[in-house]
């Protein structure tokens, strides 16, 4: 079984799922939506723990996360998200760094669908992700949202 809750951090909401006590799931909403259809919704110790460390992060006392997790996707979007996770606080790397950590240098585009499609927002670092440029590129939770995360980790000033 599936179950979620949500949280109010600002701009917005985020839905944190789990499912056989792993986080499967932490969902950028702009506002509070309705139920899924495939969750219940439930204060469970990993959910709790899940929203505790997020409320942390977002008031600067946490730098990491130690949560369960077990995102959904295909073995090339595992791969991104792994080398996401690899990216420390405070650090951001290229969509093609990562494209040549993951062994397909020519690959930044596909890095950025998996950024795109990671499930797991901010405890799987997508935001620290930015353009060749060193420009804040698109951001599913909105390049604000993408802004004030890199702000709280000190990237931005």
């Amino acid at each position: 079984m599936k179950y979620y809750l949500d949280m109010p951090v600002p701009p917005g909401w985020l839905r944190i799922a789990e499912r056989n006590e792993a986080v499967v799931e932490i969902k950028i909403m702009r506002q509070q939506e309705a139920a899924p259809e495939d969750a219940e919704q439930r204060d469970t110790a990993l959910l709790l723990e899940a929203k505790r460390q997020l409320e942390e992060y977002f008031a600067g006392i946490r730098a990491g996360f130690s949560l369960p997790l077990a995102p959904e996707g295909t073995a090339f979007q595992k791969a991104v998200w792994k080398q996401l996770e690899a990216i420390p606080y405070g650090e951001t790397r290229t969509y093609g760094q990562i494209a040549a950590a993951v062994g397909n240098p020519n690959a930044s585009r596909a890095v950025g669908g998996a950024n795109h499609n990671n499930p797991i927002a901010i405890v799987i670092p997508c935001h620290r992700v930015i353009g060749a440029n060193s420009k804040l590129t698109g951001y599913a939770g909105g390049i604000d949202l993408k802004e004030a995360l890199l702000r709280i980790e000190g990237i931005i000033r």
